[in-house]
């Protein structure tokens, strides 16, 4: 992998952990061992953002979450997001998602929340993935309720990256502003019966209850799924950077494991269902079943 790659992934690094902080242009430049303007230009020509625009997006959704929960007041907000008075946060937020931070926070609608992908996870599709290094899996039984799911068809993507190349990644940021009944957005590989015509296997979305009354965002569509047994997959912990070892390792699982062997069979009839991968819990996915005897 690249060092220039390196130093920005440093830059964004140095940013979680001191978000916080006032974070000047010095401090990234010691954190990615290269100098103030070469680093500047590194973390612009890489991430699209100049430092300063990464920072504010990141702590304005950061406040913007705090404020769809209900956590904060609006001047808590402004202070935590490191602005100095609330008529400048207010602004701020204004052009970031379209809506003042009051409304907001008696009214939630959904916004994009700014995702900060990590620059060197740009570069790991291009490597080879060796998944022979066998791990344990947990798998358990869940249940499911009836719901509702707020969903972003793409055109023919059958898996993320082609998904992003048609939707483009921002649909994600968008899902994380949603309030959702599993606590987090979710993307699906969808049965011919929920797909409309000339639309993706995949999708990305968030399921919410029957009684939803909230706003469907312009080009999203609503499926409804019946309630369902699932086994849950989970891989063990691993590092961020090998996501996609974490990926293809619990889907070999997946593939070679026979459920009959605990009173079931599987459900193709109910969408397949991956969460987010995160290294602190492990890579998890869904598959839906039906007793043997059903």
């Amino acid at each position: 992998m690249k060092e220039q790659i390196l130093a920005v992934q440093r830059m964004q690094d140095y940013i979680e952990k001191n978000k916080a902080e006032e974070i000047s242009l010095s401090d990234l430049a010691r954190a990615s061992l290269f100098s103030p303007w070469y680093a500047y230009r590194l973390f612009r020509d890489c991430l699209g953002l100049t430092p300063a625009e990464y920072v504010r997006k990141y702590r304005l959704t950061q406040a913007a979450r705090a404020l769809r929960d209900g956590s904060v007041k609006v001047i808590d907000a402004t202070y935590d997001a490191g602005f100095s008075n609330v008529d400048t946060f207010t602004r701020a937020f204004y052009r970031e998602f379209g809506l003042n931070p009051c409304d907001y926070r008696r009214h939630p609608v959904p916004v994009t929340f700014f995702i900060p992908y990590g620059a060197k996870y740009r570069e790991l599709r291009k490597e080879s993935i060796d998944v022979t290094n066998v791990q344990p899996i947990f798998i358990q039984v869940i249940r499911k309720p009836e719901r509702l799911c707020i969903i972003k068809h793409g055109r023919r993507a059958e898996d993320y990256f082609p998904y992003c190349e048609e939707v483009s990644c921002d649909v994600w940021g968008l899902l994380m502003s949603m309030q959702s009944l599993c606590g987090e957005p979710v993307s699906m590989w969808l049965p011919e019966k929920y797909k409309k015509p000339d639309t993706s296997t995949y999708v990305q979305g968030v399921e919410v209850g029957l009684d939803y009354m909230g706003i469907i965002p312009e080009g999203f569509d609503v499926i409804h799924l019946p309630e369902a047994d699932y086994l849950r997959f989970q891989g063990p912990r691993f590092r961020e950077e090998d996501y996609c070892e974490a990926i293809r390792t619990v889907q070999a699982s997946m593939d070679s494991y026979d459920p009959s062997g605990i009173g079931y069979r599987w459900d193709d009839e109910n969408p397949r269902i991956q969460l987010e991968p995160r290294g602190e819990r492990g890579y998890i996915e869904l598959r839906a079943v039906r007793r043997i005897a059903e």
